[in-house]
């Protein structure tokens, strides 16, 4: 299971790095729709907190003490992608996409040798080996979005998203839950046909609530790299249109998906 999870987490970040390593350098420097942040501010924070998960594994006690700089950072008002440039030194351009493959590379087979359920350190509550490099790919495949969004390519996804969609599900507390909302008594039926074709499915399937379509959508909305509206889900009941509005998968305070038509893929190209 470790070695599978590790290696798509490498092959996701393969498929970007493929990406940007044959686009103009100046393309590295364009600010896309997520927070106008740059394809190198994208990988920046992405190796920054690879970096992290991975002192988490092998330097568990100097994590501890980087989690703590890390959040004082934050308290005093700085913003979180402030911390991954300076922690990173500066580093730009073709040098840090290079060093980021080098690094998700070797800490990917790391990784892939460790207990599935090792408990790890992390700015939240501690996680599980698995979780961990789970959370690294999903990351890495959300911050991507935008940066196919920008070039205008028409992202062609594999059953490897699995990994998200499955993050996604089991986060159903949790986006009501950080919003101090109460949570809904029974998860909706999550019906989802896989790139592959294959039929993904989770949680009950006499549930009125429902979601279903493509896997790839669904993992659009539980990233907010997309507003459901603006994608073809079919989502039926109460629970289930509240969960679509306010998903979200990913660690952090609460945070609104993006409004309708505003994240989007620029003059779509197939890549």
């Amino acid at each position: 299971m470790m070695q599978q999870l590790a290696h798509d987490f490498r092959d996701e970040s393969e498929a970007l790095f493929a990406l940007l390593a044959r686009q103009d350098i100046a393309v590295l420097d364009r600010p896309t729709l997520f927070k106008g942040w740059t394809p190198c501010d994208a990988i920046s924070h992405l190796h920054a907190w690879n970096i992290a998960a991975d002192m988490a594994l092998s330097a568990p006690a100097d994590f501890v003490l980087h989690r703590e700089r890390v959040i004082a950072h934050v308290a005093s008002g700085g913003r979180l992608l402030e911390f991954d440039l300076k922690l990173l030194g500066g580093l730009r351009g073709r040098e840090l996409l290079e060093t980021w493959r080098a690094f998700y590379t070797a800490m990917s087979e790391r990784f892939a040798v460790v207990e599935p359920k090792l408990r790890l350190q992390w700015v939240g509550p501690e996680m599980s080996a698995r979780s961990s490099i789970t959370a690294r790919l999903m990351e890495t495949w959300a911050h991507a979005q935008a940066i196919y969004d920008l070039l205008g390519v028409a992202r062609t996804d594999t059953d490897r998203i699995r990994n998200v969609a499955q993050i996604g599900v089991n986060t159903f507390g949790w986006s009501f839950i950080n919003r101090g909302l109460p949570v809904p008594a029974a998860a909706p039926h999550v019906r989802l046909e896989a790139p592959s074709g294959a039929i993904w499915e989770w949680n009950s399937p006499e549930s009125t609530d429902r979601i279903s379509g493509l896997a790839s959508e669904f993992c659009q909305v539980v990233t907010q790299v997309r507003n459901v509206a603006d994608t073809q889900l079919e989502v039926s009941g109460d629970t289930a249109q509240r969960w679509m509005s306010i998903a979200q998968c990913f660690a952090g305070g609460p945070e609104d998906p993006p409004a309708p038509g505003t994240r989007r893929t620029a003059q779509t190209r197939q890549a």
